[in-house]
């Protein structure tokens, strides 16, 4: 018998979304369980429909390792839950309200999101991505508050065909022979001239039940940013965000394109990068962070207590969680002065070279916005940080410290450590986040960037070569 400790609400809750989703697409024939990882695009198998019910009560595996594969989809060794340990298999479980069509598929196809539970105990995996994001949610729900959160998410389209060195080029329009090469910022004729692609987006999110809104072109050429609806929950809107970026890329191919969320694409051109918009309600619905009509801050209401201790924990936590927000060698190029890209811990009111900005302090839309993550980063990651560093600013009782007005200063704050391998370390210094977000995922993920790093830095590159090979 199977040792789960999966609630046989769940279970039913889904055999029953199953069932009604059957009935309304009984032509599908096989299902994708899609797992999140530590980086990388989601990993899982195909499964017959008819092994959904299997599904729901428990009895679909896989090796418990999935999650901590490594970015080109190999174990790592260092994190040691693989073969280190006879690389045991989970229990996967179905995530309810996932289940959908799989619009680009050639033969009718659901999706859903999977978790990883152990056999022996039926307990959360101590490492499930989605895992970690659950157990931050939970600690707010003891505090019977509720985090609200919507996301934005910068991509490129690009060429299917990179240049012979391997990198990317921009998109040709249809009916057009030149490359997209300069800035494009809310241009609507970009945006116009890829309709058909970004529509399909539009219509697979849809079939998706991922709540995308607003489309603009940003400054790189072919790149645009899509946001994602608000919602009342943090581990929904991680489930959007990393099945969004799924849909980007099926569309984009089907359209002769490719799509690309690393987060410094081009050298002479903007990264991408990752948004979280956030709000906290209480137990009435009442957010937390209206702070009234009673005082100014230019036009801007002022921050109250609680928004004002909400940023001054994730200032205080933000150089412990960078690792999070910026998990790849890559992730480091994106932070450059006047970029949009934050290089400073500080904060300020409608401010975008900061790290955190306030759009609103009053009403029900009063929240921060979280701007130092790119694209690259994992969603569920980057918002347990988030409501880690909330936590720590609601327990400490932090102050934020003066919100900044000119670019002037920003630039004098102590920056951002521009060096994976010390944000790789300090994240593994960071017992506090161990003891909240748990001991396992802290120190396999801790590893597992620490093994990504090794492997990057030993690699020779071509621009190496050309630089040195005949000229020392």
């Amino acid at each position: 018998m199977l040792a789960t400790n999966r609630e046989p609400n769940l279970a039913d809750q889904f055999k029953a979304e199953a069932e009604a989703f059957l009935a309304a697409n009984p032509d599908i024939v096989k299902v994708e369980i899609l797992l999140p990882r530590f980086c990388g695009p989601l990993m899982g198998k195909w499964l017959p429909v008819e092994a959904l019910t299997k599904l729901a009560e428990g009895g679909v595996r896989m090796p418990r390792s999935t999650a901590a594969l490594d970015i080109w989809g190999d174990d790592v060794p260092a994190v040691g839950i693989a073969l280190e340990k006879g690389d045991p298999d989970g229990i996967c479980l179905p995530v309810p309200g996932t289940l959908s069509r799989v619009p680009w598929a050639c033969e009718p196809t659901a999706q859903v999101l999977v978790t990883m539970t152990e056999i022996e105990t039926g307990n959360p995996c101590g490492y499930d991505t989605r895992g970690v994001l659950e157990k931050m949610t939970e600690r707010f729900a003891d505090l019977k508050l509720t985090p609200v959160v919507a996301t934005e998410l910068e991509f490129y389209l690009i060429d299917r065909n990179t240049t012979q060195t391997g990198h990317p080029q921009g998109p040709i329009i249809s009916g057009q022979t030149d490359r997209l090469t300069d800035s494009q910022v809310y241009n609507m004729d970009v945006i116009a001239s890829f309709e058909p692609v970004l529509a399909d987006i539009y219509s697979a999110c849809k079939a998706q039940n991922i709540p995308a809104e607003t489309t603009i072109s940003e400054f790189g050429p072919g790149q645009f940013e899509m946001n994602l609806l608000h919602v009342p929950s943090a581990l929904q809107a991680a489930d959007h965000c990393i099945l969004f970026k799924r849909v980007v890329r099926h569309v984009a191919r089907k359209h002769g394109f490719d799509a690309t969320f690393m987060a410094k694409p081009y050298a002479h051109s903007t990264g991408n990068g990752f948004h979280v918009h956030m709000s906290l309600l209480d137990e009435e619905g009442h957010n937390i962070f209206d702070a009234g009509k009673t005082s100014k801050q230019g036009a801007v209401e002022q921050a109250n207590a609680p928004l004002q201790q909400a940023i001054g924990g994730m200032l205080e936590t933000m150089r412990d969680m960078q690792i999070l927000f910026a998990p790849h060698a890559n992730s480091y190029r994106r932070f450059q002065p006047e970029s949009y890209a934050p290089t400073t811990p500080c904060w300020g009111y409608d401010h975008r070279a900061v790290a955190i900005r306030v759009p609103a302090s009053s009403g029900p839309a009063a929240r921060f916005e979280h701007r130092v993550a790119g694209a690259d980063a994992n969603p569920y990651f980057v918002i347990s940080a988030l409501l880690a560093g909330v936590m720590h600013g609601f327990i400490a009782k932090t102050n934020p410290g003066q919100a900044i007005e000119t670019l002037e200063q920003v630039e004098v704050k102590t920056p951002l450590s521009p060096i994976w391998q010390e944000a790789i370390k300090q994240f593994g210094g960071a017992k506090w986040f161990a003891d909240m977000a748990g001991q396992d995922f802290h120190h396999c993920y801790t590893k597992s960037r620490e093994a990504e790093e090794a492997i990057v830095s030993a690699t020779i590159t071509d621009f190496e070569c050309r630089s040195y090979l005949r000229t020392v």
